[in-house]
């Protein structure tokens, strides 16, 4: 009997684990189709020098482009040279690439994948994440980068409003947001 009370005890002060598994690894985003573009500041080029999304998406086409981190191996030879390089950028409207890094890093990069400026997409610094997690684009990274990133994305804007949402479904592959897909869309 007191074996019996022992197993009965250490069942009971084991935790519960209830289950919580998706058919996708990328839970659906909150920003969808007919959304508008969160209220946020970020910085682009230094920590005094404010933009806001909302503002600049406010009239005409825009293209956001969410990357994990600036200078990775993929955002810096394939995700975002595709979109630099593309024929069709310039139909994409207003173009920002956003990465939850410092406004230095990201004013490096830019100057590194468009030296001389000639496509005019612009290089977003979300330090905080605090855009990327109204977004609801915001993963936990913190094995590799140390802190919650952005998962890979491209949202098509258009007067202010999301027209188009494309989230790579593992966070950082470069499929759906990749330029080639998604300029064909804009």
């Amino acid at each position: 009997m007191l074996a019996s009370s022992r197993r009965v005890a250490a069942q009971a002060t084991r935790p519960t684990v209830l289950s919580t598994r998706t058919s996708h690894a990328t839970p659906r985003p909150l920003i969808k189709v007919g959304d508008a573009i969160p209220d946020v500041e970020l910085m682009e080029a230094s920590p005094g020098n404010k933009v806001t999304l909302s503002r600049e998406l406010a009239s005409g086409k825009g293209l956001i482009i969410g990357v994990p981190a600036a200078f990775s191996p993929s955002c810096s030879s394939t995700h975002i040279p595709g979109y630099l390089s593309h024929p069709s950028l310039q139909s994409a409207g207003k173009v920002f690439v956003v990465s939850v890094n410092d406004a230095f890093v990201m004013k490096a990069w830019g100057e590194s994948l468009d030296p001389d400026g000639t496509s005019k997409v612009r290089f977003l610094a979300d330090p905080n994440g605090t855009f990327t997690s109204q977004m609801e684009m915001a993963f936990d990274s913190t094995a590799i980068f140390g802190n919650d990133r952005s998962k890979r994305y491209a949202v098509r804007t258009q007067d202010g409003k999301v027209t188009g949402v494309d989230v790579e479904p593992d966070n950082t592959g470069v499929n759906v947001s990749a330029a080639a897909k998604i300029l064909g869309k804009a």
